[in-house]
């Protein structure tokens, strides 16, 4: 039967924002391939929403969220966590920082995303990008999509602002019936550029389009929670494996 040992917790640096977060902790356990309490990933979830946006700093010289997100990690690690998982998009334009940070492993959402996109066999293409504006503008997706062979198709600042950041605000506000038809409307525009996925590259953006409701808008999408979660849940798949042929 599998189980994990002690000491083997997954760190979730959490609250960026905390709705994200929880949904985060939510699909791991969803996407788990477990039939008991047991065969699921020990998780410590820091949802510590006193960050400073991300946004913000990258975008209007706002407050440096780096050491806070490093605190957040040192937590992590002196209570136990093994691997570091940031369920924030935006956050990982710091990611080399962070990761330098530590002597922990540190997943990488932006690889994790394309992962899921070969899982859902689509190992080159045309690819629409969701996400806030400083993970746009900035090219945070851009350089590992375009460095895999991907072209982006990116929507423009007017677009950012109505459909994304729109979309985003109003999940961050607890406003989950404003937040769809906003990130519906971008998802279509990305589809007719020719998109063959679009990336909801915004861990707000998921929480926006319900998985019930992804149908019907026509075109794969590749959520950035669960890409994350997916790649957590193989890292420790695959050490428990180890593990066994140890054994």
């Amino acid at each position: 039967m599998k189980t994990f040992s002690q000491g083997c917790y997954l760190g979730v640096l959490g609250g960026m924002g905390p709705m994200a977060g929880a949904a985060f902790a939510l699909r791991l356990a969803a996407l788990t391939p477990a039939a008991i309490d047991q065969q699921h990933i020990p998780t410590l979830l820091r949802n510590d929403p006193r960050i400073p946006d991300r946004s913000s700093a990258y975008m209007a010289g706002g407050e440096n969220p780096l050491p806070y997100m490093v605190g957040g990690v040192r937590f992590l690690e002196q209570a136990g966590a093994q691997l570091i998982a940031i369920p924030c998009n935006t956050a990982h334009l710091w990611y080399d920082e962070i990761a330098a940070s530590t002597g922990l492993p540190v997943l990488h959402i932006i690889e994790a995303v394309i992962d899921d996109l070969h899982r859902l066999g689509l190992p080159r293409g045309r690819i629409g990008l969701m996400g806030t504006a400083a993970t746009l503008k900035l090219g945070l997706y851009q350089q590992h999509l375009e460095a895999q062979g991907y072209e982006c198709i990116v929507p423009n600042d007017d677009e950012v602002e109505r459909y994304c950041m729109g979309s985003i605000r109003a999940v961050k506000g607890n406003r989950l019936e404003e937040a769809f038809e906003p990130a519906a409307e971008c998802i279509a525009r990305l589809k007719a550029r020719g998109a063959d996925a679009v990336v909801l590259g915004c861990t707000e953006l998921p929480l926006a389009v319900p998985h019930a409701l992804r149908p019907s808008l026509g075109v794969t999408l590749t959520d950035s929670i669960d890409a994350l979660a997916r790649a957590a849940i193989a890292h420790y798949e695959a050490d428990l494996a180890k593990q066994q042929i140890a054994a």
